[in-house]
């Protein structure tokens, strides 16, 4: 059975933010609010739970879920370089609604699904989000919804979809910006736009200069 935690209360959000904690460790999914949607996450390095995830979206593992981060150290930890725009970019937008996709660490254990070795991550710029990502590490978070529906931008629009494949749910009360990130991959040589979305091209390009875009 699915527990549910209103955020909005000091008491219940301490009992959430531990039970989610909790529930992350033993490699179970958990439910969280965030500055663009829902998210549905999971322990990052937990290979069970990361299919868990993907299996609850109903999604393969042609489409890996991003990471999320409480901390720019854990970041950095995941990835093999920053490249010569991942530290500005993180400086101008993090916490916020920008994705990157860096080369990830080789050396990490961890399955996240066929990412051609890259990782896309994120710092939120939610306190209920990173209180919980500092608590359990990073975490893999795609977003509160079945493949091919509209992504939650409420608990319950989370838990109609998901149900009891979720073991805790935090609420954080309605989305008030359901724009997804922006998503530039810092790969290639050029960064390059992938997804348009909350941080307009122009600021992007105000920090990287060129960036290439299919427009």
């Amino acid at each position: 059975m699915s527990r549910r935690y209103d955020c909005a209360d000091k008491d219940e959000l301490a009992a959430g933010l531990t039970d989610a904690a909790s529930a992350v460790r033993r490699g179970e999914l958990v439910v969280i609010p965030t500055d663009t949607v829902y998210g549905i996450g999971c322990d990052a390095f937990n290979t069970r739970a990361v299919a868990a995830l993907l299996e609850a979206k109903g999604r393969g593992r042609d489409m890996p879920a991003p990471v999320l981060v409480g901390t720019v150290s854990a970041a950095t930890a995941l990835v093999q370089s920053l490249g010569t725009h991942g530290q500005d970019l993180i400086d101008a937008f993090w916490p916020g609604p920008l994705t990157l996709i860096f080369r990830a660490n080789p050396s990490l254990a961890w399955d996240l699904g066929d990412t051609k070795g890259t990782v896309a991550v994120r710092m939120p710029m939610h306190q209920v989000a990173l209180d919980l990502l500092r608590e359990t590490g990073p975490m893999a978070v795609s977003s509160a919804n079945r493949s091919g529906q509209p992504p939650a931008t409420t608990v319950e629009e989370a838990q109609e979809q998901l149900g009891d494949a979720v073991s805790v749910y935090l609420d954080g009360g309605p989305c008030t910006d359901n724009v997804p990130s922006t998503i530039v991959d810092l790969t290639t040589a050029v960064p390059r736009l992938l997804r348009k979305g909350a941080i307009p091209v122009d600021k992007i390009r105000g920090v990287v200069g060129y960036l290439a875009t299919e427009d």
